[in-house]
Formats: C-alpha cells, structure tokens, sequence
C-alpha cells in the first residue's frame, strides 16, 4: 500500500484554503486535463462531511468513475475523504491544514491507496502509479496554491462567506 505525503505552503489564510480544498470546483479545475467532472452527489461547491462525489475522468486512457465519502472534517484543520467505489482495492486522502505564524497556511495530504490485481497492482504502483498519482497530488496543490494566492478563489462556488 503507497503512502504518498506531500507538503504545500500557501500565502493565503486558513480558511480559504480549508474551503478551497474541499471545493468541487477547483478539483475539476486543477485535473482538467483528465477531463475530470463530477457526475453525482455533490456537484459543486464545498463538500461536507457525509457528502459523497462521484467522479469520471480518463486516467492512463481509460475513462474511470469513482465515488469518494467525506468521512471527517475538522474545521480548519482537517478532513479526510475515502472511496467506496472505483479502481483502486481503497483509497484514502487525509487533508491537514496549519496556520503559520506568518498567516501563510501549512497544508499536509497524506494519501493511502491499495491497487487492485493483488501482485500485479504492486508491480504497477512500482512501474508508474505511485509516480501517475503523486503528480496528480502535486497538480491539485499547485493549482490550489495559486488559486488562494492570486485572488481567483473569489470567483469559486461556495467561497461567498470569505468575501
């Protein structure tokens, strides 16, 4: 089972950050080039804690849907998603946030998959996926980061409350 930890710093408040990382919208924004979309359950805006979502994107060429539950959150500092449905044998995708004594906000994803194929998913996860979806990782995060940063946040479904 890969366990991927990636570690982001954003200059830009706590709670849009929070808000933005549970946000429908900027997920599908930041997988564009997978044609990512959310298809059922929550659409858009800010998901909550019992929410599910059901994606459909191409990955690896092949058009895929998955349904992730909203399992925790803890305002502003953390939530955790988990999927019950898709690819993968199970995934899940813990979400940290910390303030910085600068007002810039520490964010933490700690990402925890099981391939399915027993043996053969370990070979792939060693001969692409663990790259395939650390980069998808870094992508969201780059495209949050500059999302909070440069103010485009505001035009986001569900982010009325920080304006």
């Amino acid at each position: 089972m890969p366990d991927l930890h990636l570690e982001t710093i954003i200059k830009a408040p706590l709670e849009i950050v929070f808000d933005l990382s549970r946000s429908i919208d900027l997920h599908i924004l930041s997988l564009e080039h997978t044609r990512e979309r959310a298809v059922a359950g929550r659409l858009t805006g800010l998901v909550e804690k019992g929410e599910t979502v059901t994606w459909s994107a191409k990955h690896l060429g092949v058009t895929q849907k998955l349904t992730s539950l909203i399992t925790d959150v803890e305002p502003y500092h953390f939530f955790a998603d988990e999927m019950v449905s898709g690819a993968f044998k199970e995934f899940r995708h813990e979400h940290h946030f910390e303030k910085l004594e600068n007002g810039d906000t520490f964010m933490k994803d700690l990402f925890s998959y099981t391939s399915p194929l027993g043996f053969l998913g370990i070979i792939a996860d060693k001969l692409f996926l663990e790259n395939y979806m650390t980069k998808l990782l870094e992508q969201r995060n780059l495209t949050l980061k500059q999302v909070a940063e440069n103010g485009q946040w505001k035009e986001l479904p569900g982010m009325e409350s920080h304006l």
